[in-house]
């Protein structure tokens, strides 16, 4: 029986994030061994009553300062520049990703794929494809954690945050909330399955529902009246939704956003937060008459709505 210092890597991040940690550890104790073996010799040469050559030694005082300020300085900082790029490797998606959306709740995960496959607290994914997951929370901070790709990100209530992997192994791995979130926290876990390309497509048509999670939000949409205002030619003068995801939106108070999955969200619950230029506040809130995977299927069906700038 073996017992490895860190989990088995399924992922490029992974190699990245364990090479920077080793590396760390590696200069950690090497100033270690530079500061504490000198000073532990010193403590017994020059320890009192014993016979040592106290005289002062003729140094040049000046250039050793230089020296130990100036080299570890640019030692350390090669490492900040190396952790500062794994960083923003991790935090910035790739684009072409393949997006699934991660709900979590006390104390479960509920996950929606685009094709409208929904899972609790299981996650399959196909290998070498990257997968971006875009999570809220329905009640308190949670935390999704990968031990294997070497990823986590906090899944907050009230907003969207986004975590990408990209697995090189087929095989199955843990899925942990590594956040306190309540009594049952430590059962708040599920696994990722990598399949193969073919055993995914399989897995998709196998359990795949009548409608896409684009579809339902259609549906959705329609039921809520949105279409109403905000498709064709309606009576209500309001903002249209054709080819608005990923444009830059202009406010009454003169700022530009991005009309992200974010962006989308608050105009659902809460119309008067950020108000489209030319427009007037008009729009009800459907805070408490939509579910987090209802706004979701909503932000699925909206960027659908064409290419053409609004």
């Amino acid at each position: 029986m073996t017992f490895p210092i860190l989990p088995e890597q399924a992922s490029k991040i992974a190699t990245q994030t364990d090479n920077l940690c080793w590396g760390l550890v590696s200069i950690s104790a090497a100033v270690c061994l530079i500061v504490f073996v000198p000073m532990i010799y010193f403590l017994f040469k020059y320890r009192n009553g014993h016979p040592a050559d106290r005289s002062p030694s003729n140094l040049p005082q000046t250039r050793i300062e230089i020296a130990w300020t100036i080299l570890p300085l640019l030692i350390f900082m090669c490492f900040y520049v190396w952790g500062a790029k794994a960083y923003f490797n991790i935090e910035r998606p790739p684009p072409g990703a393949m997006e699934i959306n991660v709900i979590g709740k006390q104390w479960m995960w509920k996950v929606q794929h685009p094709e409208g496959n929904r899972e609790i607290d299981e996650l399959h994914v196909p290998v070498g494809r990257i997968v971006k997951l875009t999570m809220t929370s329905q009640d308190v901070i949670h935390d999704f954690f990968l031990p294997a790709f070497r990823t986590k990100q906090d899944v907050v209530p009230g907003r969207y945050t986004t975590e990408w992997f990209q697995a090189d192994k087929i095989g199955t791995y843990h899925l942990f909330c590594s956040e306190y979130c309540g009594t049952s926290h430590s059962h708040m876990e599920g696994r990722v399955i990598v399949l193969s390309q073919a055993d995914y497509q399989a897995w998709l048509t196998e359990g795949q529902p009548g409608t896409t999670l684009a579809e339902s939000g259609e549906r959705l949409f329609r039921e809520l009246g949105c279409s109403g205002c905000h498709l064709g030619q309606s009576v209500i003068r309001a903002p249209p939704l054709q080819g608005l995801f990923g444009k830059p939106v202009p406010l009454n108070d003169g700022t530009v956003v991005i009309a992200d999955e974010g962006y989308i969200r608050d105009s659902i619950l809460l119309p008067a937060k950020q108000i489209t230029g030319g427009y007037t506040n008009d729009m009800p809130s459907f805070a408490g008459r939509v579910s987090e995977d209802e706004l979701l299927e909503l932000i699925a069906y909206i960027k659908t709505l064409g290419s053409q700038s609004p």
